[in-house]
């Protein structure tokens, strides 16, 4: 595992390629030897659904830092702010119902709302907030159908929305994990460029359902 500087992190982070690969795999090594402390107070090495959660929870971090990687400031090592991204999502996961197996076509068929739980309209709001709330959820999810194509609608429904474990998601897809990142990735940015267009943002949505 090669030693890189922050710079060096962000650089090949960010290059496509053989690069980027070897970066993401020597940083998937990094997070999974971190974390056994890390979560020792809450999950000990030694319990047998250990191994197969910290795998998980390094391959989300791995999402999310290629995600916000333009929120990194510089103030710590690339690899201290990562490991804290890494505690934060796998404090989240010990608190949800693990994930229940379905396929992902059951998952792209269903009529039911692809809109997150925690942004369902709440049935005790008043009249007005209800309406905007419910306006909100139908152009998200309008958005969703009209701008992603279907393997990044697929994949987006199943990991951000339902949260369904990404090797999972990548096993059904016939795709490797690192390709997988980078589908998601990119339906990110085509969905915020889309609902920057209609003047939309992501803090608008979350901000009406506080």
């Amino acid at each position: 595992m090669r030693k890189r500087s922050n710079e060096e992190w962000l650089r090949e982070l960010r290059t496509k390629g053989q690069d980027q690969e070897d970066a993401l795999a020597d940083l998937h090594a990094i997070i999974l030897s971190g974390l056994p402390y890390s979560l020792s107070k809450w999950l000990s090495p030694t319990d047998p659904h250990f191994t197969p959660f910290t795998e998980e929870v390094a391959q989300d971090t791995l999402l999310r830092v290629l995600d916000k990687m333009h929120t990194f400031e510089g103030r710590s090592q690339f690899t201290t702010w990562v490991h804290k991204i890494a505690v934060r999502i796998a404090l989240t996961e010990l608190r949800r119902q693990r994930w229940k197996d379905v396929s992902l076509d059951n998952l792209v068929d269903s009529e039911e709302s692809f809109v997150p739980p925690r942004l369902m309209a709440d049935s005790t709001a008043g009249p007005e907030t209800s309406a905007e709330q419910h306006d909100l959820l139908a152009q998200v999810q309008r958005l969703i159908d009209e701008e992603l194509t279907d393997k990044q609608r697929q994949a987006m429904i199943a990991i951000n929305i339902e949260g369904m474990p990404i090797e999972e998601v990548a096993r059904q897809m016939n795709m490797k994990r690192n390709a997988l990142y980078k589908l998601i990735h990119d339906a990110r940015l085509r969905l915020k460029r889309r609902m920057a267009l209609e003047g939309l943002t992501p803090e608008d949505v979350m901000s009406a359902f506080e």
